[in-house]
């Protein structure tokens, strides 16, 4: 599987394009961007592991600010409480040198994606087919506990396939590459990742 560049890597270009998306200096550096399912937290881990970075989840951070899970968040103080409290995450970890896993919801807000492109770090969309993030998440036994289902559609493939349909364009707009997750492992994805920089 190859990375699919978002910017070219010509010096030239990037410069035209640095006030619009910023081509980061830093490649060690990444944030993973992506849908429930896709696989940011295990690939995020594992490559931090291979690169010596410190990993930094912002759905843990949110969960430190709260205090309680996220379902918990959802329930008792509502989205638009949970969104606040990401928006703070998401300025925390643009400031950190690591890699990071960026909430599937994060990019909603826009001044989390202007906070995102002007980040130094390589911020790479982790894509996923509908059905394959579907599969994942159900058979995680952590997401009915912590998890909540984001709209009235309950969390099922019609959910996914609808959220996809809003949040894939604004993946799109804040990353400098994608990675086609579908059929590949978490360790195949930080492998492919890792040399990507070397």
């Amino acid at each position: 599987m190859v990375l699919r560049l978002f910017l070219c890597a010509s010096a030239a270009l990037r410069e035209v394009l640095s006030s619009v998306c910023p081509f980061p200096d830093n490649r060690n550096q990444m944030i993973l961007l992506g849908y429930r399912g896709s696989g940011k937290t295990t690939i995020g881990r594992l490559l931090a592991q291979q690169m010596n970075l410190p990993f930094v989840d912002t759905d843990d951070l949110i969960i430190a600010m709260a205090d309680r899970s996220i379902r918990e968040i959802f329930e008792q103080k509502g989205e638009s409480y949970f969104r606040d409290l990401e928006s703070l995450a998401v300025q925390d970890a643009c400031d950190r040198e690591a890699i990071i896993a960026l909430g599937g919801g994060a990019i909603l807000r826009e001044s989390n994606r202007k906070r995102l492109t002007a980040s130094s770090h390589r911020r790479i969309y982790l894509r996923c087919e509908a059905q394959a993030l579907h599969d994942r998440i159900h058979a995680d036994p952590r997401t009915a506990a912590n998890r909540p289902s984001l709209t009235h559609l309950g969390g099922g493939i019609e959910e996914i396939r609808s959220l996809l349909l809003i949040r894939e364009p604004l993946y799109r707009a804040v990353m400098t590459e994608e990675l086609d997750v579908t059929n590949l492992s978490a360790i195949d994805a930080a492998q492919q990742l890792a040399k990507a920089v070397t």
